[in-house]
């Protein structure tokens, strides 16, 4: 019997797994509300910006096909998460445990509010990848700073769009919703801004080392064929 083997990056395997880290982690965080003088934030907005440097930075390197792989196991593992911490969520506590609504705080997400997440991770992160995917074939491989804000801004703000609007609608004043949406774009867009010197280092040097610098060239936008990336 004739085997094949299949290279994997170790850098790729790093990149994926501290991207489902940010994901889950910005999951627990954001059950915080915190607020820096007229500035109100959940917690999961110190992590959760690193999943879009990520994307960023995986689909300049390997470019979109590899990065839609990355959304979608992101995408599973989260979901896997959130399903387990609901299951153990709705079973009761034992008789001499007394930290249910704590428990409950952090893990009782209302099916309202997963749905909203999963829907703007979703959309959000493939207009990012196909935002740097297609400004990276236009500019030739320039520009990479440029391409990085803009995916962001376009990512980002298609995240706010669907969120809030679904999870908040009835629960936050109308008026008050696009002060928030715009809030979050514009402190999401500055975090990227603050970590660019550092992403566009680690841009270099994963391409050094991988030997990769991946065109979409020809390539197939749908996002539900994970199955075709370039070993």
């Amino acid at each position: 019997m004739k085997s094949t083997k299949r290279q994997v990056s170790v850098l790729f395997m790093l990149f994926g797994m501290l991207f489902c880290v940010c994901l889950i982690t910005a999951n627990v965080l954001g059950t915080k509300q915190m607020s820096f003088g007229p500035i109100s934030i959940t917690g999961g907005l110190l992590v959760f910006p690193v999943s879009y440097i990520i994307n960023d930075c995986v689909c300049e390197v390997w470019g979109y096909s590899k990065t839609r792989l990355l959304i979608w196991y992101g995408f599973a593992m989260n979901f896997i998460f959130v399903m387990f911490g609901a299951l153990c969520d709705a079973i009761p506590g034992a008789p001499y445990w007394d930290n249910e609504e704590g428990f409950h705080a952090i893990f009782g997400l209302a099916p309202r509010i997963v749905f909203a997440s999963f829907l703007a991770f979703i959309i959000g992160s493939f207009i990012n990848a196909y935002v740097m995917s297609r400004m990276k074939i236009s500019s030739e491989g320039r520009h990479f700073s440029r391409r990085a804000i803009l995916s962001t801004i376009f990512g980002e703000t298609a995240d706010s769009l669907i969120f809030f609007p679904i999870a908040f609608w009835g629960v936050i004043p109308g008026s008050e919703l696009p002060v928030l949406m715009l809030s979050q774009v514009v402190l999401k867009t500055l975090y990227e801004l603050i970590a660019l010197p550092i992403t566009i280092q680690v841009v270099r040097i994963t391409k050094r080392h991988e030997d990769e610098d991946t065109f979409d060239d020809n390539i197939d936008y749908n996002i539900f064929k994970i199955k075709e990336f370039k070993e």
